[in-house]
């Protein structure tokens, strides 16, 4: 699983997620502070298996990596 911020120096995080879903289906969670509508769903559309809005609640961020652990071992 990665957990994926979108703003980063180099690439940012679409480029990042567009590529890991050329390649394989690893889960992806996206946290970041961006908290438009555009931008989960953008994130959505592109691969994203969540989208987490900094700043988040690490119990909440722990039950969604299991959550979304849980359903790709179901494919």
């Amino acid at each position: 699983l990665v957990l994926l911020d979108i703003k980063l120096p180099e690439m940012n995080g679409w480029e990042i997620l567009t590529k890991i879903r050329q390649k394989q289906q690893t889960p992806v969670i996206m946290l970041t502070a961006l908290d438009q509508e555009i931008d989960k769903v953008m994130a959505l559309r592109i691969g994203a298996d969540d989208f987490v809005v900094k700043p988040f609640n690490p119990n909440e961020v722990v039950a969604r990596v299991e959550a979304v652990l849980r359903r790709s071992q179901l494919n």
